[in-house]
C-alpha cells in the first residue's frame, strides 16, 4: 500500500489538544500527506478551508462545537468531505450518532498508526468502516 492516495493528500486536524496536533501532523506528513491543524471545529470552519482538504480528521470531545456536530454541520452544509472522528471515550450512542451522521471511520484513542492509516483509505474511497482496539 502506498501513500498518500494522489486524489487524497490534503488532510484537515481538529483537536483542541496541540500535542495530538503535532504528533498526528508529523505521522501524516511522514507519510506524505500535505496536514493543515486548527485548534477548533469553528477554526476549520472560519479559515474557508474545507475546499482544499480531502479529509478532516477530528477529535470527538472539543470545548464549543464537537467533532459530530463540525460532521452534521458539514453534511447540512452540503459537504461531502470525508471526516474521521477520534475520541478517548468510545461509547456505543456516540459511535452510532456518527455513523448515522456520515462518518466515514471511528477510531478509538490511542489508536495505532496502521488503524489511521486504514481509515485514510477507506475514506478516500468512501467506504465506512469501525476500527477501534
Amino acid at each position: 500500500m502506498s501513500y498518500p492516495d494522489p486524489q487524497f493528500s490534503s488532510i484537515a486536524i481538529v483537536d483542541d489538544d496541540a500535542a495530538v496536533r503535532v504528533g498526528l501532523r508529523s505521522l501524516l506528513r511522514s507519510y506524505g500527506y500535505a496536514v493543515e491543524v486548527y485548534d477548533c471545529a469553528a477554526a476549520l470552519l472560519a479559515a474557508g478551508a474545507l475546499n482544499q482538504h480531502h479529509c478532516v480528521i477530528t477529535d470527538l470531545q472539543m470545548p464549543g462545537m464537537s467533532g459530530i456536530e463540525l460532521l452534521e454541520q458539514l453534511r447540512r452544509d452540503g459537504n461531502p468531505t470525508p471526516v474521521i472522528l477520534m475520541t478517548a471515550f468510545p461509547e456505543a450512542a456516540l459511535r452510532k450518532r456518527a455513523f448515522q451522521g456520515g462518518a466515514s471511520c471511528f477510531l478509538s484513542k490511542p489508536f495505532e498508526a496502521n488503524e489511521l492509516l486504514l481509515c485514510l483509505k477507506q475514506a478516500s474511497g468512501n467506504a465506512t468502516t469501525h476500527v477501534e482496539e
